[in-house]
């Protein structure tokens, strides 16, 4: 069993540091393994470590401390082009003085291949982009999202066993932004190459990805599947950087098991489940998604019942959030569809609320950065 997982992993991180001051890590000790034909997007704030990680494995930056395995064998020391990896960059990086069909060529002529493949090659790259009608456009002829997939078709042209993507979205109005999410999502589905991917937008990583890796001063805070993540963040940070969430501050009363009981600020009790705690009477940070709040009669059935004073109602077309004032906290969230709406609500009433205790977690206190 375990041979057969060792198998699927093509790119192995090992205690990978990277400093470029010889004091501070930018990349603190990274154990990371991407599977073979995995979509695994490094998520995280700026300097978090994410795009250095990314560049060491192309190797455009080399490791402090460590080794990077790329198939089983060290590549720390292998120069760039020999890896085998094609690159999306967020500003194209096309050749301004060659046509599509020219800068496509351009990675198959440097590894010396026969004309007539080359050219079987572009014609089919230019097809999966859906470009075929622009092989002789000019990059500056071409819009962003056009430019972004003549990018795209550049890196997987010469069939790398990798594809690497740093922010290739980032200059795109947000409906293109949507649109090239799925058609790179796609793309990676037909083609089964293994892609590794930065950003620091966190719908674009739940999007895409099959695992996401998040990020925070060079290290990995969590690696999951991305409902996994928002469902079940393993700390405070990884619960407030993906999504909203809901933050009470308190203190933990008692645990038994995965349970526990804590107590907020005005001494009201909140049954939930114990994820990262440390000994009774030590502080704790609640996290609850605005979505799996209850409000009114929805919320008779949850164990935590506590009462919000409406303060404001924000439109977002398919969904409304609502802010309220709870247990002393002046910006509480719940979110609902537009559907559920009560017609009747509005600022200023208070009303019953409520939530399940799987859907709250009991975290640690939030760190300063």
């Amino acid at each position: 069993m375990l041979d057969s997982q060792a198998n699927d992993v093509l790119v192995s991180f090992r205690g990978i540091q990277k400093s470029y001051d010889g004091e501070a890590l930018i990349v603190k000790d990274l154990n990371l393994d991407i599977r073979k034909g995995e979509f695994l997007t490094l998520l995280g704030p700026s300097g978090s470590g994410k795009t250095t990680s990314l560049m060491m494995l192309a190797g455009f930056e080399t490791p402090t401390a460590g080794e990077i395995l790329l198939g089983g064998r060290s590549i720390n020391k292998l120069p760039p082009h020999k890896r085998d990896m094609g690159m999306v960059f967020q500003n194209y990086a096309l050749f301004p003085h060659m046509t599509v069909s020219e800068n496509l060529a351009f990675p198959l002529s440097v590894r010396g291949m026969p004309k007539l493949d080359v050219k079987e090659r572009v014609k089919r790259a230019l097809s999966m982009v859906q470009l075929e009608g622009f092989r002789n456009r000019y990059p500056a002829q071409l819009s962003g999202g056009q430019q972004q997939r003549v990018a795209l078709a550049r890196a997987l042209v010469f069939e790398p066993q990798l594809v690497l993507m740093d922010e290739p979205l980032g200059a795109l109005d947000k409906q293109l932004r949507e649109q090239m999410q799925m058609e790179i999502k796609h793309l990676h589905q037909r083609l089964g190459v293994t892609v590794v991917y930065v950003t620091h937008d966190q719908g674009e990583a739940l999007t895409m990805s099959d695992r996401v890796a998040v990020f925070h001063q060079g290290e990995i805070q969590q690696i999951d599947e991305p409902r996994v993540l928002y469902e079940r963040p393993a700390n405070t940070f990884v619960a407030n950087f993906l999504g909203e969430n809901n933050r009470l501050p308190a203190r933990l009363v008692s645990r038994d098991g995965d349970h526990c009981t804590v107590e907020l600020g005005r001494g009201e009790k909140v049954e939930a489940l114990a994820v990262k705690v440390g000994a009774p009477g030590a502080p704790v940070n609640l996290s609850i998604r605005p979505e799996r709040v209850r409000l009114n009669g929805a919320s008779a059935s949850c164990p935590n019942r506590f009462t919000g004073r409406v303060a404001e109602f924000v439109y977002l077309g398919d969904h409304i959030r609502i802010r309220l004032e709870v247990c002393g906290i002046t910006d509480f969230f719940v979110k609902q569809p537009i559907a559920e709406l009560d017609p009747a609500l509005s600022v200023g009433d208070v009303v019953p609320i409520g939530w399940q205790v799987e859907h709250v977690r009991a975290l640690d206190p939030l760190q300063a950065a």
